[in-house]
């Protein structure tokens, strides 16, 4: 064994078993007849060789956990009939704008527990305290061991906070297909978490209303549909394919971003869209990606760590409660599963192939797509695009971009050299002329991976356009590899751009790209922070821009380790916008915390 240790050479650089004095290096030092010195300086540089550094990539990325093994569960339906005697949250009215937020736990393990839960919510109605909603959800894979079903009841409230009106909770602790579900069954509704402020409205109420109750209840039920087709392992959504159009006049007002109040002509105001489409799950298991760390902020930015890193969080926690804006305005839509219709609806809130839009994306572990237009010209400034749309999410399915493309031959291969596309080639029969057809069969979809901020893995795009051809049928889904496809990508996209520019100022809503987090994010945020490029306002931006551009340098200087803004933990630590705010401050909370202006 001595001999063996001997013939292995040692961190050091020395053999095993032998003191560096009878090493080559002392031996030669006495020869030439150096002090001990010298020769303690050239050990001691044996000793400590320069090793050439490796570069590692940053944490992050494509995640190959394979989800826990499991056989198939069951697929429940549940639906939200409606609720009574709820409180009342708004004391001029004396009633609510009661929402539901459900949430589904079981058993079943997850990859990592940063997994998001799976949830559900429920459009708001207005000015009740008895809604009534009727909405189902239908979920998949609950195992035979029940589950858990958690309804918060909120009122709806986006000039300040959504205030709690009480929760719900069913448990349900074995499932069969001879399960007889549940009917029509009302569940008291717990007021211990609910506002304070509501149940003290009501009470009043009721001192002076004969028959006005207290207590409230909601109505719901749940019935097996069958086993879960598939493997197990995982519940998802299976419907309905619900979609939501969110409009925010702050960020339309920042972004100069104009569009007819009422969707259908008429006057103008400003406003930005931003849309939600929930897709039918699974969402390949494969597509699985973790928050790149290619900053040192980023991972408390995630996973909350730190002052800094909850602060961050809270900023864009805030943005995306900004952008995604549930108010009077929120369009709301429903599918009951994948169809031609669903593509058409999809084509419509992306503008079919007007103005050269592009779009960044975020499709989420339970399929549900988030999207708002973007571009570099724009002036609303985000911390995070795509960071943003995942709500800060540690794990998601993909993210990038994405634009659409309208087909000359609908019948011919979207890859045919014959087949031109508007843009770049002006096509008859469509914008910009006239309106666009309506067959989603003359469209193509083209997606790519351009996300610094989880960097999909390209391997995985084709599962990616299987999925996104099984809920969009008829749309042709050709997907670009960011790096791979890099030179045929940045052509298509300034063609885009082109196009924009050639057709005029018809854009409706865009989200800004300067300071978001692309595919060169070390260079997006160098710039950012650098101050960045500016384009030209009117008078109403440049003001809005000079009142936000403080909050905006700070959070920068902080990124960067300086110090802590002077009365921003203040502003955001509530994770929401601050009390008192008035309507017209209903976004201020969230951008300015962020510099995102």
């Amino acid at each position: 064994m001595a001999s063996e240790k001997a013939d292995h050479p040692q961190p050091n650089g020395h053999p095993a078993g032998k003191e560096p004095a009878d090493g080559p290096a002392a031996e030669s030092s006495e020869k030439n007849g150096k002090d001990g010195k010298q020769g303690a300086s050239k050990l001691k540089t044996l000793k400590k060789p320069e090793l050439p550094k490796k570069d590692k990539p940053p944490a992050g990325g494509f995640d190959d956990t394979p989800v826990p093994s499991a056989p198939p569960g069951y697929t429940i339906k549940f639906t939200f009939h409606r609720a009574s005697n709820l409180p009342m949250a708004d004391i001029n009215s004396l009633s609510s704008d009661p929402f539901v937020l459900a949430q589904i736990n079981t058993s079943l393990p997850t990859r990592h527990k940063e997994d998001p839960h799976l949830r559900f919510r429920m459009p708001t109605k207005r000015r009740t305290t008895n809604p009534e909603w009727e909405e189902s959800w239908i979920v998949a894979n609950i195992p035979a061991d029940g589950f858990k079903l958690k309804a918060r009841i909120y009122d709806e409230d986006p000039a300040d906070h959504d205030d709690r009106l009480g929760n719900v909770h069913v448990h349900v602790d074995n499932i069969s297909e001879s399960w007889p579900g549940i009917h029509d069954e009302a569940f008291q509704i717990k007021k211990r978490s609910g506002s304070k402020r509501a149940y003290f409205i009501r009470g009043c109420a009721a001192l002076f209303t004969k028959g006005l109750h207290m207590s409230g209840d909601l109505i719901l039920s749940a019935e097996v549909l069958g086993r879960t087709e598939g493997e197990g392992g995982r519940a998802y959504t299976v419907g309905p394919c619900n979609w939501t159009k969110h409009f925010s006049p702050l960020l339309g007002r920042m972004g100069g971003i104009k569009s007819p109040s009422d969707g259908k002509g008429g006057v103008e105001s400003y406003n930005f869209q931003a849309n939600q489409f929930q897709l039918q799950g699974p969402v390949p298991a494969k597509l699985y990606h973790r928050y790149v760390e290619f900053k040192p902020f980023v991972a408390g930015m995630f996973t909350t760590k730190g002052l800094r890193g909850r602060i961050l969080h809270g900023a864009l926690h805030h943005q995306h409660a900004r952008v995604y804006n549930y108010d009077r305005t929120t369009v709301y839509g429903s599918f009951p599963s994948p169809s031609t219709e669903m593509s058409q609806k999809f084509l419509d809130l992306v503008h079919y192939d007007q103005g050269g839009r592009i779009f960044t994306y975020v499709l989420t572990l339970d399929a549900q797509l988030r999207f708002t237009e973007t571009g570099k010209e724009f002036g609303v400034d985000l911390l995070s695009k795509h960071t943003m749309h995942s709500d800060v999410s540690i794990y998601i399915a993909f993210s990038g971009e994405f634009f659409i493309r309208r087909l000359r031959h609908k019948d011919r291969s979207p890859s045919d050299p014959t087949n031109a596309s508007h843009p770049p080639e002006d096509i008859p029969d469509g914008p910009p002329a006239d309106e666009p057809p309506r067959d989603p069969s003359d469209y193509e979809l083209i997606i790519d991976n351009d996300s610094g901020t989880y960097r999909p893995n390209a391997a995985l795009l084709p599962d990616l356009r299987a999925f996104l051809s099984r809920n969009l049928p008829g749309l042709k889904i050709v997907t670009l590899d960011c790096n791979g496809d890099k030179d045929r990508m940045d052509k298509l996209k300034q063609e885009q751009r082109d196009l924009k520019k050639k057709e005029g100022d018809q854009r409706l809503f865009v989200q800004g790209d300067r300071g978001s987090l692309s595919s060169s994010d070390e260079e997006e945020l160098a710039a950012l922070e650098a101050g960045g490029e500016r384009k030209e306002k009117g008078v109403f931006e440049q003001g809005i821009s000079t009142a936000m551009e403080d909050q905006k340098r700070r959070v920068q200087r902080w990124k960067e380790g300086d110090h802590l803004p002077d009365g921003f933990l203040g502003h955001n630590s509530g994770g929401g916008p601050g009390n008192g705010e008035g309507a017209a401050g209903n976004g201020a909370g969230s951008s300015s915390a962020t510099g995102g202006n």
